[in-house]
């Protein structure tokens, strides 16, 4: 059944790509950036009402009065596909930071290049995190929120990956909070699987970190003790203790 469910949604996760490409790309370039944003975030509506309806899975959403009125700085946990769709409509407009290889997919990757992206090279580690500090303050300043997995890849439920404090130190330059947030999309959409499950996914926003007066790491290290409490009570799978992953940044 769940094989069945996950061509089901497959059959209309690419329709609606082409669909939404055709009628929604040749115009978004000449849209004011916020039109832009809901424009092409239909997409995204989408396919989280059709994974709800097609594959049946539960959703639980809880904190989201706790985002700020203004640009803030986003750092989830990544497991899978599901929360970069999701995401996006948190709180836009955001800017996410993300891979540039996903820049040239098809269809796909033109609409994120019309999203204002903060695209790195991994083959050039030093470059990129100048560019996320760099890039990622413009962002602010321009009204967009920061979004930003701090583990860098996506990790598998029921495993840990130190955290980068790239988006702590954006925030701290910024004077801008962090919004933590934490989910188990990984058990309902693998991340290396394209096997769909259903049952309940959950998705907490934590109450704003405050960066003023603050250093990156003090940030850092209260967000990642926050998502990975929060992991512990939402998860299906149990998660680890510690991580030989986990040494200072």
């Amino acid at each position: 059944m769940n094989v069945l469910r996950s061509l089901l949604f497959y059959l209309g996760y690419f329709t609606a790509m082409l669909v939404c490409g055709v009628l929604f790309l040749p115009p978004a370039p000449f849209l004011p950036l916020g039109s832009r944003y809901r424009l092409l975030n239909l997409y995204n509506h989408f396919i989280i009402s059709w994974f709800h309806l097609v594959v049946g899975v539960r959703y639980e959403f809880r904190g989201r009065e706790h985002l700020p009125a203004g640009p803030c700085v986003i750092l989830a946990n990544h497991q899978s596909e599901w929360e970069t769709v999701y995401l996006q409509l948190l709180h836009p407009p955001v800017c996410t930071v993300l891979k540039k290889e996903l820049l040239n997919l098809p269809i796909f990757g033109w609409g994120l290049r019309l999203l204002h992206p903060i695209a790195l090279d991994r083959s050039r580690p030093s470059r990129a995190i100048k560019q996320v500090l760099t890039q990622g303050k413009r962002r602010l300043e321009e009204g967009l929120s920061v979004l930003i997995f701090p583990e860098g890849t996506r990790v598998a439920p029921g495993s840990r990956k130190r955290y980068n404090k790239s988006g702590a130190v954006i925030a701290c330059r910024a004077g801008v909070p962090v919004v933590p947030v934490a989910h188990n999309a990984g058990e309902r959409w693998p991340g290396r699987h394209w096997v769909k499950n259903p049952g309940r996914l959950t998705l907490v926003v934590g109450e704003p970190i405050e960066t003023a007066g603050r250093t990156p790491e003090e940030v850092l290290a209260e967000t990642e003790a926050w998502i990975e409490a929060t992991l512990a009570e939402i998860s299906e799978v149990p998660r680890p203790v510690r991580d030989e992953a986990r040494e200072p940044a």
